[in-house]
């Protein structure tokens, strides 16, 4: 095909001409480049060849004359509310497994209630592979369509009973420092696999056991539900086989669904299948529990899940559902001052002309998949909503592009789910993004995401009162340290002891460290704040800890609707939860809080930033347990 046909194609299927660099330039993307992802668009070059020399053009749709509005609930018109984020498998306490479970945040729920919290953040809650525990990234599920079964509560299952080895091995996988996905998992899944047999025998005759509802569930499931539960099965057969969790490694025959050798294998585990199906149920009623415990300790929007970007390349959704996804490339984000090389985040993402295509469209079962439990839900990388940077599989980011996606239908798609959930919609929109964008999110009625390090312009940091009214604000997520590791320039050492920046960047990045440490220091004092006399990089842990109070006061004094205070902050953990651009040279999601639950509530920077967080955003009790009760009635 010639170059001249190639741009037409690449013009016409929404890949952009430019990307950005390091240093704020748009690059031009090579022909070669704009082929590839053509390619993985799956656009039959040839064929499409054939249609440029006919002359037949394809017109753009009309965009909406009027954005749709996301839901957004009344009492916010009113009232600024606050919450607490947190990961939930960080969570330590005397009874859980090694990882955070629904029980836990059952737990958290009543304690974050009791302090005047509104909302309970979590980390993506979706379906990992269950034969590979380590791939643990929640932002690169297998599926997002599905749960996570190492959150279930397996001593809450009715039937279930302990012994002393056990709880041997449980004690083992408390105490340890970083999540054991891999043990957590083994035990998880035995125990369960003890119950189960027990579970179909005593469905029938024991309320506690009601078949209908599983019955329901599975029904309602449908083939997303039962093509998840036969991955699984598959998965951990291939692994025991030494071919691997993820589909890429299978034999050729088992890495399409609707092959006959995959058929020959449902039918011969069809028990294994069933079972997969009840771990989701588990997982789901449990899930259910918490988010209506959060609304029984009055807060008002309950849980607020995260939603993941894309997909693992090689896991449940992409081996069930192909037609839908790229192929080719994956997703990730150009080169910038951060990561000079770009990322590659090796996920796989839905494809333009199918994300929002049908009633049941992937777009919206994805966010309804999440909305079914939650007052809130953030979008991960909201730019996705109007594009997404895809990397050619064997190409670096350099050799990436942006390619253009449905942002109208998804904007639609988003109001009539919120709506129809009455779940609000927060767009984490950061780094390099359409400037144009905020605007749409705006108008679309969907919440923009603040990070208290990213407010800052010319002058210094952003007053409070400058802070839009349709946002959260916080002070850091899992990708960056908490504000005392901020403060002390941690995340610059990750940078450079990870290799992710440049040795010749590294001291320009302290050295702008410094001039923000006192320019926080200006905006906390103008905003009359008091402050330790000694506040440097080498500050005392009592200083860090003032500081801290003093910073969430100030974001509680914004007009932001939402504001997110990160348990993190509040245990002081010295290691951050993920640090981006690593891998294997980083334990990636698995360092556990240093406080359990038991004893959160003694914390001394839990006590004094929750006080500060009620003084500033004080609520109304009678009108909290008002509108929870209704909302209750209305699940």
């Amino acid at each position: 095909m010639r170059r001249a046909e190639i741009e037409r194609l690449a013009r016409r299927h929404g890949i952009s001409p430019t990307r950005p660099s390091p240093d704020n330039r748009e690059v031009a993307i090579s022909s070669d480049t704009k082929r590839k992802l053509l390619s993985a668009l799956k656009v039959d070059l040839s064929a499409a060849a054939d249609r440029e020399t006919a002359g037949t053009r394809q017109e753009p749709k009309p965009t909406l004359k009027e954005i749709p509005r996301s839901y957004l609930p009344d009492f916010l018109s009113g009232t600024r509310v606050w919450g607490i984020s947190l990961q939930l498998y960080e969570l330590r306490s005397a009874r859980n497994w090694g990882l955070g479970d629904f029980e836990d945040l059952s737990t958290m729920t009543g304690l974050a209630g009791s302090l005047g919290a509104d909302f309970i953040g979590l980390n993506p809650l979706h379906a990992p592979f269950l034969a590979d525990p380590d791939r643990c990234s929640p932002y690169e599920p297998s599926s997002r369509q599905h749960l996570n079964p190492l959150h279930i509560a397996v001593d809450k299952v009715p039937g279930f009973t302990g012994n002393a080895d056990l709880e041997r091995q449980l004690q083992r996988l408390r105490q340890t420092e970083l999540v054991d996905y891999a043990g957590v998992a083994r035990t998880k899944l035995q125990a369960l696999r003890d119950l189960w047999p027990e579970w179909r025998a005593r469905a029938a005759t024991d309320k506690t056991y009601d078949p209908r509802d599983f019955d329901a569930f599975v029904a309602q499931g449908g083939d997303s539900l039962r093509r998840h539960a036969l991955f699984e099965c598959l998965s951990l057969s291939m692994t025991a086989r030494g071919a691997g969790a993820g589909w890429q490694k299978w034999p050729s025959d088992f890495q399409r669904a609707d092959s006959a050798a995959v058929a020959e294998f449902e039918r011969e585990h069809e028990d294994d299948v069933r079972f997969h199906m009840w771990l989701q149920w588990l997982a789901h009623r449990q899930l259910m529990q918490a988010a209506a415990r959060a609304l029984k300790a009055g807060m008002r929007i309950g849980l607020y899940l995260d939603l993941a970007v894309g997909e693992a390349v090689d896991g449940s959704a992409t081996w069930s559902e192909p037609e839908v996804y790229i192929s080719g490339a994956t997703v990730g984000s150009p080169p910038d001052p951060f990561a000079v090389d770009g990322q590659d985040w090796h996920l796989a993402g839905y494809l333009p002309s199918m994300i929002a295509s049908r009633e049941t469209s992937p777009f919206r079962r994805l966010v309804s998949a999440a909305m079914r439990y939650a007052g809130a839900i953030r979008i991960d990388h909201a730019p996705a909503l109007r594009r997404l940077f895809l990397v050619p599989l064997g190409a670096s980011p350099q050799g990436g592009g942006y390619v253009r996606y449905p942002q109208d239908r998804l904007l639609q798609i988003l109001a009539e789910t919120s709506a129809e959930h009455r779940c609000l919609v927060i767009g984490e929109a950061l780094g390099m993004i359409p400037e144009d964008l905020p605007d749409d999110l705006a108008a679309a009625r969907i919440l923009s995401y603040r990070i208290l390090s990213y407010e800052q312009d010319d002058d210094g940091f952003k007053p409070a009162a400058a802070y839009p009214i349709l946002a959260l604000a916080c002070i850091s997520t899992h990708d960056h340290q908490t504000l005392a590791g901020w403060w002390r320039g941690a995340d610059i050492q990750d940078r450079r002891d990870h290799g992710i920046v440049p040795p010749n960047l590294i001291e320009k990045h302290l050295e702008h460290r410094k001039r923000e440490r006192r320019r926080l220091k200006a905006a906390l004092r103008a905003a009359g704040f008091g402050l330790p006399k000694r506040l440097d990089a080498r500050a005392s842990r009592e200083a860090l800890r003032q500081l801290t109070v003093s910073a969430y006061r100030f974001i509680a004094r914004t007009p932001s609707l939402l504001v997110a205070v990160r348990l993190a902050d509040l245990t002081d953990e010295k290691n951050p939860t993920n640090i981006p651009g690593t891998s294997d040279s980083y334990p990636n999601w698995k360092p556990k809080l240093s406080v359990s639950l038991e004893d959160m509530m003694s914390n001394p920077l839990v006590q004094r930033v929750t006080e500060a967080m009620r003084k500033e955003r004080p609520q109304n009790r009678l009108a909290r347990e008002r509108i929870g009760s209704r909302r209750i009635l209305n699940r």
